[in-house]
């Protein structure tokens, strides 16, 4: 067997979490970008140690990053956020391309929440977008991360229009009913993905 390299995406709030996990269970490799980022920057990191000599009141008193802090250092400030990037984005591509070469043969999956807005998705095999309506992410969100409505409303603003997001993925999940429905139609994409995956194989 080979690999099928997939990115998968979706704006704040949309539910791609909900189908990475639905991925896994049906025999996916998951690389969440999300995460990978939280372990680039734990306590002792080199990443870590990077983003304390530029902004030394973003690490809190044992050492650990204060992300509150951090996000309030970087948010109106461009110049700083590709700082922060630049700090951030290398390793997490690094570990990311060490656990596709230690997965095993099959569908690799890429959870990225800015897939669009950057270049690796040029680099994936196939890519999938989860959509949801506006005021159910943001419903979603709240209760999530019990933040104002003002502040989901600016980070929605701030990611790629969903219909330009649309034109640029293989594969559109709607997250537009209640879970089973959100698994039903993964499912559906997720038996796509093993055809394409057949579809690579074969000889040419």
């Amino acid at each position: 067997m080979a690999k099928l390299r997939v990115g998968l995406t979706g704006g704040i709030g949309s539910g791609k979490s909900a189908v990475a996990a639905e991925l896994a269970k049906r025999g996916a490799t998951i690389v969440d970008a999300d995460v990978l980022a939280r372990v680039v920057v734990a306590p002792g990191s080199d990443g870590l140690a990077e983003i304390g000599a530029n902004w030394p009141q973003a690490i809190r008193a044992d050492g650990a990053l204060d992300r509150a802090a951090l996000a309030a250092i970087v948010f109106d400030d461009a110049t700083a956020r590709e700082r922060l990037n630049a700090i951030v984005h290398p390793r997490v591509r690094e570990r990311g391309a060490e656990m596709e070469r230690d997965a095993p043969d099959g569908i690799v999956v890429h959870v990225i929440p800015l897939l669009f807005e950057g270049e690796f998705w040029r680099t994936c095999d196939r890519t999938v977008l989860v959509i949801a309506p506006a005021e159910v992410r943001i419903a979603r969100v709240i209760g999530r991360d019990s933040t104002e409505r003002a502040a989901v409303e600016r980070r929605i603003a701030a990611q790629i229009d969903p219909a330009i997001a649309r034109r640029r993925a293989d594969y559109v999940i709607e997250n537009d009913g209640d879970l089973e429905q959100l698994r039903e139609r993964t499912g559906l994409v997720y038996d796509r993905l093993v055809r394409d995956l057949a579809a690579n194989e074969r000889p040419a």
